[in-house]
Formats: structure tokens, C-alpha cells, sequence
């Protein structure tokens, strides 16, 4: 169905003008969305606290590999961190040792170095999502691949979701990346089966299957291997397959791989192995993990938030990714996301980002129903839906305002003006969906994404200093002017804590703090405000009487809990007696 704003009649609306003049080149599509890339995931890249906690646990233990010299194992301060395997922190261990190289003061304490590899993973996925576009949408013409393919590209760039895993030092970004490419390639296969696969195409597939093994293990064979399967009961046949060359392929994958699962096997006398399979992985099979339980559904109501705002779109294009399911290219897609996203939602453990390497299908179709003419306003529910666009900016600038005054008594003047752009271009997208100028309006969307981007991240964080408990101790224990300082902490035990200080920072409680700071000199301890009277205790018992340098008071976004938080130092024995 082609809506009346599409119609040959009616002069082409300026999104449509737009989009044919930034297609008229790969480079220039590439150039610009790469650009858009950078705009949306580099602000607050190196200004944003490190999140806790899977984001420090990943950056602390590089930073432990670097200072131990060991690239096999995998620690958490004194523990075996024996969850996923080793290539994301190759990755991050070899730009942070570049960057000490080049001189960068204090890199190993710079969680913005440890983030680059999940921002170029998140530029590569935008990048590698114009590709695959090209070649899933090549049977519907050279001029709806090249335009399909740039909004979908654009529509990852806008994903929220995509934005937030490009600003965190794990290994999501990185995963969608090599899931995008390989499995473009995959979607050459099958789709054009009668030509064959060049030995370039058949080795990108493979290395991108071994380089996502060894960041988070058998989640890109799973993707590929469920998609395989739909597509051969479909088809009732595999033979497709063949064009690449799966026995030399999973030959390239072994040997990329290999080398450290052995000499892991070797260090952790299987440990490794009993740790990822049996305590991690099949632990979120079995139930919710580290309370991230949810009930299905959970990861489709979570889609409108995390894919705003072309999510909004997506919902209005179901009907017609339904009614084209036995069009080979489409039927690709649904083999690529369904019976993924319908086991993901099946397992008790939810998380946003586990569903993230199937949003570039989405973006795909998407962008072909737009284009098609099947997403305007006369869908059912469209005109209701789409109020979906202006209120996630609203609901977010409002939110953090309300929690800013809360928290810390401040109102984000900065930030404000920024806030009210985001929102004025969503209402604009909107209003223009409203008219039927569906591109647009989609334009406009990836807009408003990218000001709320700089919003939130690189400007309203910095004005909120509850949000940055670790840093602001961090910053008081860099007072310890010795060569040697040694820190402590009671209840406040957050692994950014420990990246951000030292990995030597002894954990403790009440009594154990006053015992730590009367052991020695040059000490610091961070005692939470309930453990205070115990501490206060300890420490007269001993005859010691500590230093209070101040308090820090915050929110722990982990447990939702206000936290108030002494730092205390031992007086010098001078003074201590």
C-alpha cells in the first residue's frame, strides 16, 4: 500500500529529497553516517562515571592484566573472573597500553580508553547495518537498497540502546558489530545463492564468527545457527551452505580461538569452562541471574524505549513484515530475529542488551516498510502510537531534572535549553508523521536522538553529583600525598570503586576499618554512615582517633539506595597521641 504523501501525484516531501541526494554515493552514505555515529555515541565517552557494576568489573580487569602481566586469565581483584572469554580485554589492554605509550597521563584509571572499543563496535554496527541493507534489500532495487540501507543505519545510529552499550566498556557493542557483518554475509548466501561467494566475502564471515567467540562466546553461532535452522525448514534444504565453505571456515574459527581456550583450560585447571558453562550461562537458563528476572514480554515492551524512536515506526510496519514473510528477503529477517527474540523472552534472566545484535534486521525492515509506503498515518493506532516520539525525550529530560532538585538541589540550566531542542524536534517528527511525511519525520526522529545524546550524556551527568559516589571518593583518596597509599571500604563496595582507586583496596566493615587505619600510615578508609558507630567504637578501643577529610553524600543507582559516606585518614603519630 503507498500512502498519499508517497504518490506519484504529490510532490516529494523533503525527507524523500534529502534522502535521494545523501544515496546518491556509498561514500557520501557511509561519510554521514559515520558522522551521525560520532555525534550520537561520543558525548560524555571519557566524562561519564564508570557504571556500575559489569562496566568496572570488565575495565578492572584489564587494568589487572596490565599490572600483572598476564593476557590468559581473567581476574577480579584476588578472584577468577571466569564469566566470558578474553577478547574484549585484548582489546581494551592494547589501546590502554597504546595510550601509556603515547604518554596519556594515568591512562590505566581512564574509563574512557577502555570504553573505544565498544565505540568503534557501535560505529562499526551503523556502518555494517548500511551494508547488510544493500545486500538483503538488493532484489527490490538499487535505489530502495541504497535508501533503506542508509535509514537503517541511521535508525541504529538513533537506537538508544545501541548509544548507551557504545559508552560501556563491555562486550555488546563489539558482538552486534561482528553479528551485523557475518551475518550479511550469511543473507549473501542464501539470497543469492547462484553466484558464488569470493574467498574475501567467505573469510570476513569466518573471522567475524571466530572474533565473536572469544568476546562472548557461542551468541553469534546461536544467532546464525537458529536463523540456519528456520531458513532450512523453510526451504527444506541447506545446500546454500556450501558456498561457505564451512569445514575451512570452522578451520580459520579454530585457530583464532583455540590457542586461549587451551592455555585457559591449562591455567584454571578448568575452572574456566565450569565457571562461564555451568555457573553463568546456564545459571540465566535456569533463572533470573543476579536479580534480572523477568517475565516474557518484557524484552517487546523494553523495545520501545531501547530502539526510540524508530521503534514506534517498526510497530506500525508489523503487518506488512507479516504480509511479505514468504518474500525470500523478508523471510531472512524473521529468521534472523524471531526465533532468537521468542527464546530470549522464553529465559528467566532479562537483559536490554542481550536482544541487541537482532535490532539491524529490524532497522532493515523498518526502513523498507517506510520507504514502501506501509508505515503512515492511517495504520490502526498510528496517530496514537507515535505520541510515543516526543514523550521518551520528555519523560527523560523531565525525569532527570526531578531527580537532580531531589538528589542534589540543583536544576540542570545547562542541560535545559539542549532538553527543550530534543523535545521541539521530536514533536516535529511527530507532527510530521501526523501529515504523512513519513521520511521526514523518520529524519527528524534520528535527530532528536542525537540532541538528546548530548543532553544527557555530555552535559546533565556532570551536574549531578550524587551520581558520582566512586569518583568523588576516588578524588579524595588522591589527597594520600605517599608513595604507598593503602584505602579501605566498609559497605560501599561497588567494583568502580576499585578501578578507580586501587586494586589492592581492602573491603571490610566497621571494626575492620578502625583495625586497618591503626595497622600502619598513609591510610585511608570510606566508612558508610552505618557502620560509623561500630568504626567509632573500634577506633577508641584501640586508642586511635581518626581523621574525618569529609563526607560524601550520593545515590547508589545499584539498590536505589542514598548513601552517606565518611572518609577517614589515620593521624599522623604526632598528632594521634
Amino acid at each position: 500500500m503507498t500512502s498519499s504523501a508517497t504518490s506519484p501525484s504529490a510532490p516529494p516531501e523533503w525527507g524523500t529529497r534529502l534522502l535521494a541526494i545523501v544515496t546518491r554515493s556509498h561514500t557520501r552514505a557511509l561519510a554521514l553516517l559515520a558522522a551521525l555515529a560520532l555525534l550520537a555515541f561520543v558525548p560524555g565517552i571519557a566524562s561519564l562515571q564508570p557504571f556500575d557494576r559489569d562496566e568496572p568489573r570488565f575495565a578492572q580487569a584489564s587494568k589487572q592484566m596490565l599490572e600483572s602481566g598476564d593476557f590468559i586469565d581473567i581476574r577480579f581483584q584476588d578472584e577468577g573472573r571466569h564469566k566470558k572469554p578474553v577478547g574484549i580485554y585484548w582489546l581494551q589492554t592494547t589501546i590502554v597500553s597504546a595510550a601509556e605509550h603515547l604518554g596519556v597521563d594515568n591512562a590505566r584509571a581512564q574509563i574512557g580508553l577502555y570504553r573505544l572499543p565498544s565505540l568503534f563496535g557501535a560505529i562499526a554496527v551503523v556502518l555494517a547495518t548500511y551494508w547488510a541493507g544493500l545486500v538483503i534489500l538488493a532484489g527490490n532495487g538499487s535505489e530502495m537498497a541504497r535508501r533503506g540501507a542508509f535509514l537503517a543505519g541511521a535508525f541504529m545510529a538513533a537506537s538508544i540502546l545501541l548509544g548507551v552499550e557504545a559508552r560501556l566498556a563491555k562486550t555488546d557493542a563489539v558482538l552486534t558489530a561482528t553479528c551485523v557483518v557475518a551475518m550479511a554475509v550469511l543473507a549473501r548466501a542464501y539470497l543469492d545463492r547462484d553466484r558464488p561467494l569470493s574467498p574475501w566475502l567467505i573469510g570476513v564471515f569466518w573471522v567475524a564468527v571466530g572474533l565473536s567467540v572469544l568476546v562472548k562466546g557461542p551468541l553469534l553461532p546461536l544467532f546464525a545457527g537458529l536463523t540456519i535452522l528456520v531458513l532450512a525448514i523453510r526451504d527444506r534444504s541447506i545446500r546454500w551452505l556450501g558456498v561457505l565453505r564451512p569445514w575451512w571456515g570452522l578451520l580459520i574459527v579454530a585457530i583464532m580461538v583455540l590457542p586461549w581456550f587451551i592455555a585457559i583450560w591449562i591455567k584454571t585447571g578448568g575452572a574456566f569452562f565450569e565457571e562461564s558453562v555451568g555457573k553463568d550461562m546456564l545459571a540465566k537458563a535456569r533463572s533470573g541471574q543476579e536479580k534480572h528476572w523477568g517475565p516474557p514480554g518484557a524484552y517487546l515492551l523494553a523495545f520501545f524505549g531501547t530502539f526510540w524512536p524508530a521503534a514506534i515506526l517498526t510497530a506500525i510496519g508489523v503487518p506488512a513484515f507479516w504480509r511479505e514473510r514468504r518474500v525470500a528477503w523478508v523471510a531472512f529477517c524473521l529468521a534472523w530475529v524471531v526465533p532468537a527474540w521468542l527464546l530470549f523472552e522464553a529465559l528467566p534472566t532479562k537483559l536490554p542488551h542481550y536482544v541487541l545484535p537482532l535490532y539491524p534486521a529490524i532497522a532493515i525492515l523498518t526502513a523498507w516498510a517506510l520507504l514502501n509506503g506501509d508505515i503512515h498515518r492511517n495504520r490502526p493506532l498510528a496517530r496514537i502510537a507515535t505520541i510515543l516520539i516526543p514523550l521518551v525525550p520528555a519523560a527523560i529530560a523531565v525525569g532527570l531534572s526531578v531527580f537532580a532538585y531531589t538528589e542534589d538541589g540543583v536544576l540542570l540550566y545547562p542541560a535545559i535549553p539542549v532538553f527543550l531542542l530534543a523535545v521541539g524536534i521530536a514533536v516535529w517528527s511527530w507532527l510530521s508523521f501526523l501529515k504523512d511525511k513519513v521520511v521526514s519525520s523518520a529524519f527528524l526522529g534520528v535527530a532528536a536522538s542525537i540532541v538528546l545524546s548530548v543532553s544527557v550524556f555530555g552535559i546533565a551527568h556532570t551536574l549531578i553529583p550524587s551520581l558520582r559516589l566512586s569518583p568523588r571518593l576516588a578524588d579524595a583518596a588522591a589527597a594520600l600525598d605517599c608513595a604507598e597509599p593503602r584505602l579501605a571500604t566498609t559497605r560501599y563496595r561497588e567494583p568502580s570503586l576499585i578501578f578507580l582507586t586501587r586494586t589492592d583496596l581492602v573491603l571490610t566493615n566497621g571494626e575492620g576499618a578502625a583495625d586497618f587505619l591503626a595497622a600502619g600510615p598513609c591510610r585511608m578508609a570510606f566508612v558508610e554512615a552505618a557502620d560509623g558507630a561500630e568504626f567509632q567504637a573500634r577506633a577508641a578501643a584501640l586508642g586511635v582517633t581518626p581523621a574525618l577529610v569529609t563526607r560524601v553524600r550520593g545515590f547508589n543507582i545499584n539498590g536505589g539506595r542514598r548513601l552517606d559516606i565518611g572518609v577517614y585518614r589515620n593521624m599522623p603519630a604526632a598528632q594521634g597521641q
